[in-house]
């Protein structure tokens, strides 16, 4: 009998001891997944958060809150000091959760087209070098015909380091060439930051020109939000942090990231691409796209199949 009184104190002893256990690693992950929240938060809401006029953010809100499609500019930006810099990539993304779905249309950087604030013709990406964000907004939503809900600026450097911070990619190489000091051959290939940005900056040897650049540059993001997407966040997301808050400016906070990732990770499954096509020409020795109205007319209404 004392033998047994022995063993059943001895058992509620080490039942105490992995109860107390338990509850000390659950305090700890909770105390750290805390700071995790708030860091992220501190850093979308304070280093990141940038808010445009031309867009109306309580109409995006209601949109999300009803899972509906939403549409969000890509901005791919050399910027060098003392100079705000071109947006040398724009990509209108579609998000459909309805039908889990997604879709980028490529705006080439060369097209002529209205600058909105201007009141003058000129290439597109000189739209965010002449008034910044705001302008580059208002310019492609009067060249498309379209309302954008979101818009996210990336530093081209930062585009690199982002590669880095989730452990490099794999994109699929049409031709093999060299540029930068990188070689790279057909096929897939995996690539680190500086590889990428070798890659998708190479212009003038690819037979598409900037059509085949573009496309470089949607295979690197399309890249990144597939391993972001199956990355450990909690071992990365410090680094992610870090290139995201010295390289982004968007006009979304900390609660629109949150919503997106929870409502709208299902258009991840099904991505098509777009690139608008014209004629080049010169205007006063000044090289230019030329898109005709039915090629922004096909884009217009590729996006908006996407809305409806």
């Amino acid at each position: 009998m004392e033998r047994r009184v022995q063993k059943h104190k001895k058992s509620k002893k080490w039942l105490w001891i992995t109860l107390t256990v338990i509850l000390l690693l659950g305090v700890g992950i909770t105390v750290y997944l805390f700071s995790i929240y708030n860091n992220v938060k501190s850093t979308v809401d304070n280093d990141i958060h940038e808010t445009v006029t031309g867009i109306d953010h309580k109409a995006t809100k209601k949109k999300v809150e009803s899972k509906e499609s939403i549409n969000v500019l890509l901005l791919g930006v050399d910027e060098r000091e003392n100079d705000r810099g071109r947006s040398d990539t724009m990509i209108v993304m579609t998000l459909d959760p309805e039908n889990e779905r997604s879709q980028m249309v490529s705006i080439p950087r060369d097209t002529r087209t209205k600058i909105v604030g201007e009141g003058f013709d000129d290439k597109i990406n000189h739209a965010y070098a002449f008034g910044g964000s705001n302008m580059a907004v208002d310019t492609v939503e009067n060249f498309l015909d379209i309302d954008l809900d979101y818009y996210v600026r990336m530093n081209m450097e930062g585009l690199g380091q982002l590669v880095d911070a989730v452990g490099g990619i794999t994109v699929d190489n049409d031709f093999a060439f060299d540029y930068s000091g990188e070689s790279f051959s057909e096929g897939e290939i995996d690539l680190d930051g500086e590889e990428a940005l070798a890659w998708v900056r190479m212009r003038y040897d690819d037979p598409q020109g900037d059509a085949g650049r573009n496309e470089r540059q949607r295979q690197v993001i399309q890249g990144v939000l597939d391993r972001g997407a199956n990355i450990n966040a909690v071992n990365k997301i410090g680094d992610i942090m870090d290139v995201l808050g010295g390289n982004v400016a968007t006009n979304m906070q900390f609660e629109d990231m949150r919503d997106l990732a929870t409502d709208y990770r299902g258009a991840r499954k099904d991505i098509s691409t777009y690139q608008i096509t014209g004629s080049g020409t010169r205007i006063d020795d000044i090289y230019y796209l030329q898109v005709p109205e039915s090629e922004v007319q096909k884009a217009n209404e590729m996006i908006q199949d996407y809305n409806s």
